[in-house]
């Protein structure tokens, strides 16, 4: 299964062991038989269960003994110990509980049967709502005595070592309203604490008229809709810790509302929740997570069909999609389950128990490929629960059936099974994502994605496996931690998809986005503003992409090739810029790398690992806030995004080297290669197309690797037809070493040959002196004739020449060297023999004699 759920609280194994021992105590009866008598079935007793569960991590569960008196304990989620905080000693059904942050206060709401009300004396309300001081057991005051349901809900401080100066108490009635209570306390004899003014508490209205409400335990916030001239509005309020309160957005909504119901989320578990007024149709929920997304997933039980229609707003991206899962079956009708929506930071979760599993990508909703979908016939979706779950703050779900409190979290393990197992790339493609979003250990989660990488390089054809590992882990690694980084960085390398995923189908509309009432937020509203803000005025988008660099870098290789040349400050700009990349990816380098990298200075790579440097970080400095974030914070973020993928790619070559038993190789171009250079030399050949066509950079050596590699496993003419395309690059130091390491055999002369005839001006200039060969010669004085020629413009004339100087009389010769001695100029090569000399026309004729001499035999 892809979500891994751990039962972080179980009611039988956390409290029934302590609970049996505590009552057994307390009414000295037999411990077996007050077991028994927690028995509903046998006993006729209402079973323990859970009625609320506090910011903090505590469960507060209640009970009735024997003698019917309701009994209310504490699960610490933190210590793992109870207590008992209240008991009643009278028989009574909980609504709802809530209990203070310091545990002084205790607010509880209960429901009186109609058969209880007609047997009092005098008239009695449905439902009364207490507040106990608890510490210790002393006033009780009642808050309300309706005949309408009410929920209590104590607020919590945001941070617990900042406490309130005083207990505020939200009183949720089922007509529609939502009241705060201010509470007060006072300390009395060092540890007596009481209630300040019990007879007048303070209290504000704070919501009217509403249909829905949800709460937020873990970040105090209530959302609610209302009905507006037929329109639903959502709205939420802020609560803080100096009693005030702030409506912070409204946004409307494309569902279908019934005036006449209500529904409450997260206020409490008690069956009462499904009782009454609540509604049992509409399924609502609203999402958020740390990096500004705001989700409301809706869905609404119709009649009998054969698809299940279920709705997410994207709020923070201003559009909705509208899913259509074929069931093919009316079976979950029978069984009358309702779809789970589950709240899971970048991703919701949404699935029905043997029919479907989708896993939406909230952060990049856009492309359908970026998430799951999973029909039932799927081995991932055997081990859901079948009951339903409600999803709660802090990756938390309580199971109605079980009565457990699960902690969900994504199975590592099983997604990366899921990545191995299937064959199909949309699925392939979401799962990789999913996985580096939410895998731990990234060094390990890395190396496994490239073993996976390597063997299905070949089977990905929608997508290149190479460049969406590249920019799908930098982007995952660097790209949450500042507001509209992550608009900014690419996130896939896929751009669009129109391909059909069996199954489900989804229709994209655009809506109103949230209008912001309170300004200048910090925290989640400050980068929800700041989503909201990008989604308005970012048109087009503000996507970096290696264009630039891409073309920066040609226009470069074009004025190298035309003797031009850039300012010395420039060229110094860059070449630092890769400095600092190398100097901080060594950092991270743990332990030796046994790919021979880095071992040469490789100027073209150093030159477009600088300027994508400067690109990128030009590219923040125009759309970030600098006075907020800072210029050197975004410089050291773009080192570290550059050095991301430079060691990736190391990382990739390193896997490949161990992988096929490369560990003692040495660098060196004599010999034939064996099976294991064979597949490393076509690894690194994908690997090379894939960010060739991204522009980006290598790690300095990977060309001179690829080329020793490539001279020791390919035949003559393979080899040259990879140089001629491009795939095989010529580097200084490599052409070196190839012409020190080879002796002079007729084959190894074939190659060198071969070799120096295709090197670049630039190259031969500087190697030229290594191979003392005539063939050497022949090639310097071809390319001296061919540049001299190239730069004449004029007429001649012949020119007086010392004839003493010449060997031979051969007129050809003679003319084409008189010629050469008019428009030379002195110091243009150095002699490959005697760098002191130059390479002139005296030089051309001399290795033009020795070439005929050695192809005549004489």
């Amino acid at each position: 299964m892809l979500l891994q759920l751990s039962a972080a609280f179980d009611l039988h194994r956390d409290v029934v062991p302590w609970l049996v021992e505590r009552l057994a105590a307390e009414a000295a009866a037999p411990v077996a038989g007050l077991r028994a008598g927690l028995d509903p079935v046998e006993n006729n007793y209402e079973a323990l269960r859970v009625v609320n569960i506090e910011r903090n991590g505590k469960v507060i569960y209640s009970c009735k003994d024997n003698k019917k008196n309701v009994f209310f304990g504490l699960y610490d989620l933190h210590t793992k110990k109870n207590e008992h905080l209240y008991t009643f000693e009278k028989d009574l059904q909980v609504a709802s509980c809530s209990i203070n942050h310091e545990k002084t206060l205790l607010a509880v709401s209960f429901l009186q049967s109609d058969k209880e009300r007609r047997n009092e004396l005098q008239p009695v309300s449905k439902c009364l709502t207490l507040l106990i001081e608890i510490h210790p057991v002393n006033n009780v005051k009642v808050l309300k005595a309706v005949d309408s349901c009410i929920w209590v809900q104590f607020l919590y401080p945001n941070d617990e070592r900042k406490p309130f100066p005083e207990s505020h108490l939200l009183l949720i009635s089922e007509e529609r309203y939502i009241e705060q209570f201010h509470i007060q306390v006072i300390r009395e004899d060092e540890n007596r604490v009481v209630i300040k003014n019990l007879d007048h508490l303070p209290r504000d209205r704070v919501v009217e008229d509403f249909l829905w409400a949800q709460w937020d335990m873990s970040e105090q916030r209530l959302y609610y809709i209302i009905l507006k001239k037929s329109e639903s509005i959502l709205k939420c309020i802020q609560f803080y810790a100096d009693e005030n309160f702030n409506l912070i957005f409204e946004v409307p909504l494309d569902i279908s509302l019934c005036a006449t119901e209500l529904m409450l989320v997260n206020f409490g578990f008690e069956d009462s929740q499904n009782q009454g007024g609540l509604s049992k149709d509409l399924n609502l929920h609203v999402f958020t997570s740390h990096t500004g997304s705001l989700c409301v997933c809706y869905h609404k039980k119709l009649a009998a069909q054969e698809q299940v229609t279920y709705s997410v707003f994207y709020l923070h991206k201003g559009y909705s999609k509208t899913f259509t899962v074929d069931l093919g079956t009316l079976e979950y009708l029978l069984s009358m389950k309702d779809i789970t929506f589950l709240n899971l930071d970048y991703y919701v979760a949404v699935y029905l128990p043997g029919h479907f599993f989708h896993l939406l990508n909230t952060q990049h909703p856009d492309l359908m490929c970026h998430s799951l979908f999973l029909t039932g016939k799927n081995e991932q979706m055997n081990l859901i629960p079948d009951g339903p779950l409600q999803s709660l703050s802090g990756s938390l779900a309580w199971d109605w059936c079980s009565e457990k409190l699960f902690r969900v979290n994504f199975s590592q393990s099983s997604l990366l099974h899921f990545l191995w197992s299937s064959s199909l790339d949309y699925e392939r493609l979401a799962v990789l994502h999913c996985v580096l979003a939410c895998g731990r250990n990234p060094r390990v989660l890395e190396a496994q994605i490239i073993r996976w990488i390597f063997e299905n390089i070949w089977s990905c054809h929608t997508f290149d496996p190479i460049q969406e590992f590249l920019i799908a882990s930098s982007y995952w690694n660097f790209c949450l931690d500042i507001n509209n980084l992550d608009q900014l960085f690419p996130y896939s390398s896929v751009h669009s998809w129109n391909r059909e995923i069996p199954g489900v189908t989804s229709v994209t509309k655009e809506i109103l986005l949230p209008l912001m009432k309170v300004q200048n937020s910090k925290g989640y509203w400050e980068k929800l503003n700041a989503n909201l803000e990008y989604v308005k005025y970012a048109k087009p988008p503000l996507l970096y992409s290696n264009n630039m660099v891409k073309r920066e870098w040609r226009n470069l290789i074009s004025e190298e090739k035309r003797g031009k040349r850039r300012s010395t400050a420039y060229f110094k700009n860059i070449h630092e810029n890769a400095i600092k990349v190398i100097s901080n990816l060594e950092t991270w380098t743990v332990e030796p790398r046994l790919v021979p990298l880095f071992q040469e200075e490789d100027n073209q790579q150093r030159l477009l690992i600088g300027l994508m440097v400067s690109e990128l970080k030009d590219h923040l400095l125009r759309n970030l806030p600098v006075q907020f974030i800072g210029k050197k914070k975004i410089e050291q973020l773009v080192l570290d995004y550059v050095s991301k993928m430079l060691d990736l790619l190391c990382q990739m070559l390193e896997t490949s080297w161990r992988k096929h038993n490369l560990h003692s190789w040495v660098f060196h171009f004599d010999g034939s290669g064996s099976a294991g250079e064979y597949a490393v030399f076509h690894t690194m050949t994908q690997i090379l197309d894939s960010v060739n066509r991204m522009c980006l950079p290598l790690p300095p050596g990977f060309h001179t690797l690829h080329l020793a590699l490539g001279i020791h496993c390919l035949p003559l003419h393979s080899l040259l037809h990879y140089i001629d395309d491009g795939v095989l690059l010529l580097t200084e130091t490599g052409v070196m070493k190839l012409l020190k390491d080879l002796d002079n055999t007729e084959k190894n002369e074939k190659l060198k040959f071969s070799i120096v005839a295709r090197l670049p001006p630039s190259i031969m200039q500087k190697i030229s002196h290594i191979w003392d060969h005539p063939i050497n010669s022949h090639i310097i004085s071809r390319n001296y004739v061919k540049q001299l020629l190239q730069k004449s413009k004029r007429k001649f004339q012949s020119p007086a020449i010392d004839k003493s100087s010449f060997l031979v009389e051969f007129l050809p010769l003679n003319f084409l060297i008189e010629v050469l001695a008019e428009i030379e100029t002195p110091h243009q090569a150095l002699n490959p023999f005697e760098e002191c000399d130059s390479v002139d026309a005296k030089f051309v004729e001399e290795a033009a004699l020795k070439q005929t001499t050695m192809l005549l035999n004489l």
